[in-house]
């Protein structure tokens, strides 16, 4: 089988370091398995979409070296296969529609375990519709981050595939298309680490490969936090490439030709000469230097 792999960024806004990271740890995974490299737009959520975010990180990545091989896949084009997975597994019985409120279950602990929506429905309100969560633990091993196990029930509660106002998850979108695309190993963040027990049980109830999964070191602040919620979070410069690269081969521990040596081209074939997928960084997260 043809490995593949791909980067599928949300257009919340423009290409920043942390996602730059994923992309680069994504595409050096991808060549040196001989493999392909793909794009994925996850545009599912319009009200969070910034004006121009998808073009300007579809420009970006280039200037990078980072170029798929093949056309783009916009999420939002999608929307007849996460319809048909909607009612594969509906027709199975694997789903349920709710009006559970988030502030209803918030009276709890924020988590929906019933397997049935205890709301009482509303004739002017559509559903959620939530995909029963069974009380099993999902195991798989991560590729940098080792043995990971998850109980769906007592951990995640019964999830949903379809928001009441017609918009489809994450979870769901993510599953379907990472199967229509062939893809044979998601690398990506580790805040990604936690949805994945959720995209395997998808996986089985729609019958659905399982891909191998790496997740990555996520880019900290100087305080700690998420690059990507930082206010230090500033798009990298597509005009001025090389000093980010630069800093995100570093970050992923590789070898670095001598400073002031090297366009992009130069830095990618030197880093995929020396990349071993065994040696990126196990660590949860470290800060940029």
């Amino acid at each position: 089988m043809t490995y593949r792999g791909r980067f599928a960024p949300s257009p919340t806004g423009q290409l920043h370091f942390g996602s730059l990271v994923a992309a680069l740890g994504s595409w050096l995974c991808a060549r040196h398995a001989g493999g392909e490299w793909l794009v994925r737009v996850e545009d599912i959520d319009p009200p969070r979409e910034v004006a121009g975010s998808a073009a300007g990180i579809l420009a970006a990545l280039p200037a990078f070296g980072l170029v798929a091989d093949g056309p783009t896949l916009f999420q939002s084009t999608r929307t007849a296969a996460y319809a048909a997975a909607i009612e594969q597994l509906r027709a199975a019985n694997a789903l349920f529609p709710c009006w559970c409120s988030r502030s209803e279950l918030a009276r709890g602990d924020g988590l929906h375990r019933d397997a049935r929506c205890v709301a009482s429905p509303q004739a002017d309100q559509p559903p959620a519709w939530r995909l029963r969560a069974p009380d099993l633990d999902i195991a798989f091993e991560d590729a940098l981050q080792g043995q990971q196990r998850q109980n769906l029930r007592n951990e995640v509660g019964d999830y949903v595939l379809r928001r009441a106002d017609g918009l489809y998850s994450y979870q769901l979108a993510c599953v379907v298309d990472d199967a229509f695309q062939g893809i044979t190993e998601v690398v990506r963040g580790l805040d990604l680490l936690d949805s994945t027990p959720r995209q395997i049980w998808l996986q089985r109830c729609l019958g659905l490969p399982t891909p191998a999964y790496r997740h990555l070191p996520l880019v900290l602040d100087g305080d700690g936090s998420k690059l990507s919620k930082s206010a230090q979070a500033f798009p990298v410069d597509p005009a001025d490439p090389v000093p980010a690269l630069r800093r995100a081969l570093a970050f992923l521990q590789l070898p670095l030709p001598h400073a002031g040596r090297g366009g992009v081209d130069d830095l990618l074939l030197h880093a995929l000469a020396h990349f071993d997928p065994a040696r990126l960084p196990h660590c949860s997260g470290h800060s940029v230097a």
